[in-house]
């Protein structure tokens, strides 16, 4: 069954971590959205067989991947509506699979299909009464969300992803809002890692984290030089303690923390060394 959360009458509040309110993630995804699709209204079919910032991934890639993870969500949507638990895919290979089998299509194609998987989108949010807003299911990472909560992963992802295309499109061109609290979601992931690493250390048991059964993360601090924005990564207590604190742009701390930079262009540490590399985050 789906998980139910403990709040209650939210008044329309998101139950993530944006603070957003459902109306304000629905503007802000209608807008994402419509920057994406000016994106890929741009390439021809050759381009999109082109590189991305994800390797091997073509842009191809990316956009079978954006529109099947969106289809994704809406099966936890549909598990939230009824109650139930539904997989968010069948199984890692079936993603795998579904993203290659779509990867060469024309750019029409593409844009159709991502077109196609937002409006189900919008559709299975329209489907949910109001308790299921309370629900938590659970995603292919383990970790629980409620429908707003899902509706901020599917702005991370549109963000994300519409700057992993390498075709106009930056982490510099992310709203700096939506920048920060990306930057927040990945840091809780990375703490909720280490607690469940901590944990199996405790028990003997095996966590799988960080897709090579490596759990815990190298303490590191990232401060904002362009905004109040400071955040600790590593251990227990004393998170970041002993580690080196990485400095730079929100965007750049961004593209570092995603893989997306791992020589970290643009950053540079307190202690002028080398910017080390960024924790494996999903």
């Amino acid at each position: 069954m789906a998980m139910r959360g403990s709040r209650s009458g939210d008044g329309g509040r998101a139950a993530g971590d944006s603070g957003m309110t459902r109306e304000e993630l629905r503007g802000a995804l209608d807008a994402s959205m419509a920057r994406l699709a000016g994106t890929v209204a741009g390439l021809t079919d050759q381009q999109v067989g082109g590189a991305t910032l994800i390797p091997p991934w073509t842009r191809g890639h990316v956009l079978t991947h954006l529109a099947r993870a969106t289809d994704s969500l809406c099966r936890l949507l549909e598990g939230a509506r009824t109650g139930t638990a539904i997989p968010q895919y069948p199984s890692m290979a079936a993603r795998a699979a579904e993203i290659e089998a779509g990867a060469a299509r024309p750019v029409a194609a593409l844009a159709e299909d991502l077109a196609g998987s937002a409006e189900r989108f919008a559709a299975a949010l329209r489907a949910l009464p109001e308790a299921a807003w309370q629900a938590r299911v659970r995603m292919r990472t383990g970790e629980t969300r409620t429908p707003a909560g899902l509706m901020e992963t599917r702005l991370r992802e549109l963000e994300i992803h519409h700057a992993d295309l390498d075709a106009g499109y930056t982490f510099a061109d992310i709203p700096a809002a939506t920048v920060r609290w990306i930057l927040d979601d990945i840091v809780a992931a990375l703490a909720r890692r280490e607690a469940d690493a901590e944990k199996a250390a405790e028990t003997g048991a095996e966590t799988g984290a960080g897709g090579d059964g490596a759990g815990r993360v190298s303490a590191v601090r990232i401060e904002a030089t362009d905004a109040d924005y400071a955040r600790a990564i590593g251990s227990g207590d004393g998170a970041g303690a002993g580690g080196p604190v990485v400095l730079g742009r929100s965007a750049d701390l961004l593209a570092w923390l995603t893989g997306r930079s791992p020589a970290g262009a643009g950053l540079a540490t307190s202690g002028g060394a080398d910017v080390p590399s960024p924790p494996y985050w999903i």
